[in-house]
Protein backbone atom coordinates (compact mmCIF):
# COMPACT_ATOMS: atom_id res chain seq x y z
CA UNK A 1 0.00 0.00 0.00
CA UNK A 2 0.92 3.78 -0.72
CA UNK A 3 0.87 5.73 2.61
CA UNK A 4 0.58 9.46 3.33
CA UNK A 5 1.46 11.02 0.02
CA UNK A 6 1.76 14.61 -0.28
CA UNK A 7 -0.35 15.76 -3.80
CA UNK A 8 1.71 17.54 -5.90
CA UNK A 9 -0.58 19.40 -7.84
CA UNK A 10 -4.83 19.30 -7.99
CA UNK A 11 -5.43 20.03 -11.92
CA UNK A 12 -8.36 22.12 -12.29
CA UNK A 13 -10.07 21.65 -15.65
CA UNK A 14 -8.55 20.84 -19.03
CA UNK A 15 -4.84 18.80 -18.53
CA UNK A 16 -3.81 17.82 -22.08
CA UNK A 17 -0.10 15.93 -22.85
CA UNK A 18 1.22 20.07 -23.69
CA UNK A 19 -0.46 20.90 -20.33
CA UNK A 20 1.60 17.89 -19.19
CA UNK A 21 4.64 18.18 -21.19
CA UNK A 22 5.28 20.89 -23.04
CA UNK A 23 6.47 20.72 -26.26
CA UNK A 24 7.52 24.55 -26.67
CA UNK A 25 9.73 25.05 -23.31
CA UNK A 26 11.05 21.39 -23.75
CA UNK A 27 13.51 22.71 -26.59
CA UNK A 28 15.54 24.43 -23.25
CA UNK A 29 15.52 21.31 -21.58
CA UNK A 30 15.92 19.00 -24.54
CA UNK A 31 18.55 16.83 -23.62
CA UNK A 32 18.30 13.49 -21.09
CA UNK A 33 15.04 12.97 -19.23
CA UNK A 34 16.41 14.55 -15.76
CA UNK A 35 16.40 17.60 -18.01
CA UNK A 36 13.39 17.23 -20.10
CA UNK A 37 11.46 16.70 -16.41
CA UNK A 38 11.72 20.41 -15.81
CA UNK A 39 8.85 21.23 -17.91
CA UNK A 40 6.57 18.64 -15.91
CA UNK A 41 2.80 19.87 -15.55
CA UNK A 42 4.14 23.58 -15.92
CA UNK A 43 1.24 24.03 -17.79
CA UNK A 44 -1.52 22.30 -15.54
CA UNK A 45 -4.05 24.71 -13.24
CA UNK A 46 -3.22 24.46 -9.81
CA UNK A 47 -6.89 24.55 -8.32
CA UNK A 48 -5.65 25.55 -4.93
CA UNK A 49 -4.04 29.12 -5.96
CA UNK A 50 -5.66 29.03 -10.05
CA UNK A 51 -1.90 30.02 -11.15
CA UNK A 52 0.08 27.33 -13.48
CA UNK A 53 3.62 26.06 -12.39
CA UNK A 54 2.93 27.40 -8.73
CA UNK A 55 2.48 24.85 -5.95
CA UNK A 56 3.15 24.84 -2.45
CA UNK A 57 5.51 22.49 -1.16
CA UNK A 58 3.88 20.62 2.04
CA UNK A 59 7.39 20.15 3.76
CA UNK A 60 8.35 24.04 4.06
CA UNK A 61 5.26 26.07 3.13
CA UNK A 62 6.75 28.07 0.49
CA UNK A 63 5.32 28.12 -3.54
CA UNK A 64 7.85 27.01 -6.06
CA UNK A 65 7.55 25.45 -9.64
CA UNK A 66 5.86 22.12 -10.18
CA UNK A 67 9.44 20.40 -11.32
CA UNK A 68 11.09 22.23 -8.33
CA UNK A 69 8.45 21.02 -5.43
CA UNK A 70 8.63 17.27 -7.38
CA UNK A 71 12.37 17.27 -6.87
CA UNK A 72 12.25 18.03 -3.47
CA UNK A 73 9.51 15.68 -2.88
CA UNK A 74 11.77 12.96 -4.62
CA UNK A 75 15.39 14.01 -2.70
CA UNK A 76 12.98 13.33 0.36
CA UNK A 77 12.05 9.70 -0.57
CA UNK A 78 8.61 10.91 -0.48
CA UNK A 79 6.43 9.78 -3.29
CA UNK A 80 3.34 11.79 -4.48
CA UNK A 81 0.45 11.82 -6.60
CA UNK A 82 -1.42 14.25 -8.76
CA UNK A 83 -5.54 14.91 -8.69
CA UNK A 84 -6.78 15.09 -11.75
CA UNK A 85 -10.23 16.61 -13.57
CA UNK A 86 -11.67 15.36 -16.26
CA UNK A 87 -10.28 13.10 -19.60
CA UNK A 88 -6.79 13.88 -17.94
CA UNK A 89 -3.80 13.57 -20.69
CA UNK A 90 -5.90 14.04 -24.03
CA UNK A 91 -4.00 14.90 -26.86
CA UNK A 92 -1.10 14.36 -28.80
CA UNK A 93 0.86 10.36 -27.54
CA UNK A 94 3.61 11.81 -25.86
CA UNK A 95 5.31 8.99 -23.94
CA UNK A 96 7.59 11.78 -21.72
CA UNK A 97 4.26 13.58 -20.46
CA UNK A 98 4.28 10.02 -18.28
CA UNK A 99 7.89 9.24 -18.21
CA UNK A 100 8.62 12.97 -16.27
CA UNK A 101 5.78 12.20 -13.62
CA UNK A 102 7.12 9.00 -12.79
CA UNK A 103 11.25 10.15 -12.88
CA UNK A 104 10.21 12.93 -10.20
CA UNK A 105 8.76 10.45 -7.77
CA UNK A 106 5.30 10.42 -8.80
CA UNK A 107 3.20 7.08 -7.64
CA UNK A 108 0.43 7.49 -9.17
CA UNK A 109 -2.75 10.21 -11.03
CA UNK A 110 -6.32 9.78 -9.23
CA UNK A 111 -8.31 11.71 -12.14
CA UNK A 112 -12.53 11.83 -13.19
CA UNK A 113 -11.21 10.02 -16.35
CA UNK A 114 -8.15 9.22 -18.59
CA UNK A 115 -7.57 9.90 -22.06
CA UNK A 116 -7.02 6.00 -22.82
CA UNK A 117 -3.27 6.86 -24.59
CA UNK A 118 -2.13 8.56 -21.59
CA UNK A 119 -3.74 5.97 -19.52
CA UNK A 120 -1.93 3.46 -21.14
CA UNK A 121 1.45 4.91 -21.27
CA UNK A 122 1.14 5.56 -17.41
CA UNK A 123 0.82 1.60 -17.01
CA UNK A 124 3.74 1.18 -19.29
CA UNK A 125 6.26 3.88 -16.86
CA UNK A 126 4.90 2.12 -13.68
CA UNK A 127 3.03 4.91 -12.60
CA UNK A 128 -0.63 3.74 -11.18
CA UNK A 129 -2.99 5.73 -13.08
CA UNK A 130 -6.33 5.49 -10.85
CA UNK A 131 -10.11 7.14 -11.73
CA UNK A 132 -12.79 7.92 -8.90
CA UNK A 133 -15.20 5.58 -8.44
CA UNK A 134 -17.73 8.41 -8.04
CA UNK A 135 -16.47 11.90 -10.10
CA UNK A 136 -17.71 14.28 -7.63
CA UNK A 137 -15.00 12.85 -5.35
CA UNK A 138 -12.89 14.98 -7.06
CA UNK A 139 -14.45 17.86 -5.11
CA UNK A 140 -13.30 16.17 -1.72
CA UNK A 141 -10.01 16.43 -1.94
CA UNK A 142 -8.26 19.35 -1.02
CA UNK A 143 -4.80 20.41 -2.52
CA UNK A 144 -3.00 19.73 0.72
CA UNK A 145 -4.82 16.80 2.00
CA UNK A 146 -2.41 13.55 2.02
CA UNK A 147 -3.44 10.72 0.78
CA UNK A 148 -3.07 6.74 1.11
CA UNK A 149 -3.98 4.30 -1.37
CA UNK A 150 -4.73 1.09 0.17
CA UNK A 151 -5.82 -2.34 -1.81
CA UNK A 152 -2.34 -2.72 -3.36
CA UNK A 153 -1.60 -6.42 -2.04
CA UNK A 154 -4.69 -7.52 -3.53
CA UNK A 155 -5.28 -5.28 -6.65
CA UNK A 156 -6.83 -6.71 -9.28
CA UNK A 157 -9.32 -5.65 -12.27
CA UNK A 158 -12.28 -4.92 -11.07
CA UNK A 159 -11.65 -4.34 -7.66
CA UNK A 160 -11.78 -0.96 -6.30
CA UNK A 161 -9.12 0.17 -4.20
CA UNK A 162 -9.58 2.64 -0.79
CA UNK A 163 -8.77 6.10 -0.89
CA UNK A 164 -7.68 7.83 2.50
Amino acid sequence: DMEDMPILIKVKGKCTTDHISMAGPWLKFRGHLDNISNNMLIGALNSENEAVNSVKNQFTGEYDTVPGVARDYKAKGQPWIVIGDENYGEGSSREHAALEVRHLGGAAVITKSFARIHETNCKKQGLLPLTFANPADYDKIAPFDRVSIQGLTSFKEGVPLNLH
